[in-house]
């Protein structure tokens, strides 16, 4: 394969599209590898995009105290986010929220390190926390800036233990309500009713989300027959309650922050059995039991085989997963191991482009073709992302967004490509020649096809609109 061709695979399968082949360069696996390291600060290089991001910040410290982003009182549950104080805040909510989408789509449109934006944007959809959550909504942006942009090059074990912690992710699956059965708080309730308190609040009790989510989707995956490193999952229901014991009393700082809290009065008291390993009582032991889980061979398979899928085939080949989760396990879950171990896969570099882009992924790639930068974003925050199906920031449940062509090729889904894609090309066609840009950006992946379909359109907008939803730029 020609130095052209790996580049064309590195910039669009790797990476979010380019402009122009060149940024490559003549060693395309080496551009790769230099990328890897923590994602680049949001907005760190968009003036604009940063200080609203500064603006942010100050504003969920306002909201700290009138929201309910700070803890429940240690007398009963968090039922803040029904007080006035959230009724006033709803609009500067959604300014947070919609500057928190501006600033992923403006960053991914313009960074230099698309590789680590695409790691960064894969790992935040593995550990999904979405604005659907009242409890959630101001802070989905601050998971991913504080809980896994930092962390997707260190060991798999850190960013585990961010996102299982955040506070975003402690309210998105409940965990800031789960109380342990025989822990303190529990019991005092029951005497305050015991002695006939009308003001003695409820608890729900032990609760199982963050617990099974964990388990199933961060780390064991579901159940499965398994293959070389054996069974897939593994787990029981006596395992996702004694986790969900050991998760109680982790209930989330008072602020957008990534400083976990812990409030031991909501802790279940007692050791814990997770996978046949006894854990002493305690926020030791949830250090303890993610430790193990990320060294769990189930754990390296899951990872491995979500990983292949995201960047090589909807159904990965066994070979690359099984070499990935060695990767995975022989160097304790490093991750820049795991992700030279992918790039320096055959498989990765195969001329056919089989991966369906997202509607983000199309977006995005449309602005770096382009050239647009956080321009993309200065009509609408979402660049029209929400209306193809995929509401940043709001995947429909805690398995996020899916990963295969089928979940994003329906009739429907399509003409909204088509849609925006015709919107694009009216407004910018008429200043780009699409034939130099399919050429510049594509290089060899430019078929035969598209490139006549390109000469054949009747003028610049046309011609632009039909390189957008070629093959060719649809799949990468």
């Amino acid at each position: 394969m020609s130095v052209a061709s790996h580049a064309a695979i590195a910039a669009h399968r790797f990476g979010l599209g380019e402009a122009d082949l060149a940024v490559v360069g003549t060693d395309p696996s080496d551009w790769l590898k230099r990328q890897v390291g923590a994602a680049d600060a949001q907005g760190s290089n968009l003036p604009g995009v940063a200080d609203g991001l500064h603006a942010q910040v100050r504003a969920r410290q306002r909201l700290a105290s009138t929201v309910g982003t700070a803890s429940a009182p240690a007398g009963g549950p968090d039922n803040a986010a029904a007080t006035p104080g959230a009724m006033a805040s709803r609009d500067e909510l959604r300014e947070l929220v919609q500057g928190d989408i501006r600033a992923r789509l403006a960053t991914a449109a313009s960074t230099q390190r698309p590789f680590a934006e695409r790691l960064a944007m894969f790992w935040s959809n593995h550990f999904t926390v979405t604005v659907l959550k009242g409890t959630t909504r101001g802070l989905v942006g601050a998971f991913e800036r504080e809980a896994i942009r930092p962390h997707i090059a260190g060991r798999f074990v850190d960013l585990l233990r961010a996102s299982t912690t955040h506070a975003a992710m402690l309210r998105y699956l409940d965990n800031q309500a789960s109380a342990g059965p025989h822990s303190l708080i529990v019991q005092r309730l029951a005497r305050r009713r015991e002695a006939n308190d009308p003001m003695a609040p409820r608890l729900s009790g032990l609760n199982e989300n963050l617990a099974r989510e964990v388990l199933e989707l961060h780390t064991l995956g579901a159940a499965h027959a398994g293959g070389r490193h054996g069974p897939w999952g593994g787990y029981a229901q006596a395992d996702v309650t004694a986790l969900a014991a050991v998760l109680t009393g982790w209930r989330g700082p008072g602020e957008a922050a990534a400083r976990p809290a812990f409030e031991p009065n909501w802790h279940e008291p007692g050791d814990k059995v997770v996978l046949s390993k006894r854990y002493a009582e305690g926020p030791q032991a949830l250090d303890a039991v993610l430790t193990d889980l990320a060294r769990h061979p189930s754990t390296s398979r899951h990872i491995a085989t979500k990983l292949a899928r995201h960047f090589v085939a909807d159904d990965p080949p066994p070979g690359l997963v099984n070499r990935l989760a060695d990767a995975f396990i022989q160097s304790d879950g490093h991750l820049p191991t795991l992700y030279t171990a992918l790039i320096d896969a055959p498989e990765a570099w195969e001329p056919a482009a089989t991966k369906l882009k997202t509607p983000e992924e199309f977006v995005v790639s449309t602005a770096r073709l382009l050239r647009q930068g956080e321009r993309v974003v200065a009509r609408v925050p979402d660049a029209g992302i929400g209306a193809m199906g995929q509401r940043l920031h709001a995947a429909p449940s805690p398995a996020g967004w899916p990963d295969r062509a089928e979940e994003w090729l329906g009739p429907e889904a399509l003409w909204q490509r088509v849609e925006w894609a015709s919107r694009v090309a009216d407004r910018l066609g008429p200043g780009v020649d699409a034939r130099q840009l399919a050429q510049a950006s594509l290089g060899p992946r430019l078929s035969a096809a598209t490139r006549q379909q390109l000469e054949r359109a009747a003028d610049p907008s046309q011609a632009l609109a039909l390189l957008l939803m070629s093959p060719d730029f649809q799949r990468r």
